[in-house]
């Protein structure tokens, strides 16, 4: 038996062929994109910013270098669970704020950034101040310490922060976190934090409190104690 085609089904098939072999036919591959470093930003809601570059480095033991891979927080003393934090648990697992916020350093310059990180106070309440506790002390990497009453982290939403100016705070700056110690002397803006503990010592000093800075820190107040 012979078969034949008329005109319509030859235009047919051949429609079905060509979406088959379209539809085969993979759609071309986007172009690489590649990433660039964030820039700093200069000017936030009207307001003009100081440069992560405005500061001496004037650290105890240099600029530390933070594997962020492997770098641990630990929250301990007087709370009803201490716990240890990756940098991931801290950034990732909290609300982030910004604050606009000047550091001033008993060394005569100043600067202002825009802050963002996690308030100490989301931290704190997740562990749970037991009722003793009146101080809170920070440590470093580099053994540097330093410590605030309880109320003026609650009072002043203070910020552990890991950005500056839209840009993740460079390891010369504290990388990963530091503490916007606002109204207080730049001595207090430990940088580089990995340990905090609550406390019911008032008299505990920091590293330059030792060396005969104000424990209280305020810049309204005396440098020295």
């Amino acid at each position: 038996m012979k078969l034949t085609l008329s005109v319509t089904s030859i235009v047919t098939l051949t429609i079905v062929t060509i979406l088959v072999i379209g539809c085969a036919i993979p759609p071309p591959a986007p172009p690489d994109v590649g990433e660039l470093p964030d820039s700093e930003i200069r000017e936030y809601q009207g307001e003009n910013l100081g440069s992560i570059d405005d500061f001496r480095e004037n650290s105890i033991s240099g600029p530390q270098y933070v594997d962020v891979s492997k770098y641990v927080l630990t929250v301990h003393g007087l709370v009803e669970n201490e716990k240890t934090y990756s940098y991931d648990d801290v950034v990732a697992a909290h609300d982030k704020y910004k604050k606009v916020v000047t550091l001033d350093c008993v060394e005569g310059w100043s600067v202002k950034l825009l802050w963002e990180g996690v308030l100490i106070s989301d931290i704190l309440d997740e562990v749970g101040v037991l009722p003793e506790a009146k101080v809170v002390i920070f440590r470093s990497y580099d053994h540097y310490s330093t410590s605030f009453p309880l109320d003026y982290l609650y009072d002043n939403d203070i910020l552990m922060a890991h950005k500056m100016n839209e840009v993740l705070i460079p390891p010369e700056r504290g990388f990963p976190f530091q503490v916007v110690a606002e109204s207080k002397w730049g001595y207090k803006w430990i940088k580089w934090v990995n340990e905090i503990e609550l406390s019911d010592d008032e008299t505990y000093e920091g590293y330059w409190e030792q060396r005969g800075y104000s424990n209280i820190g305020d810049t309204e107040g005396p440098m020295f104690s």
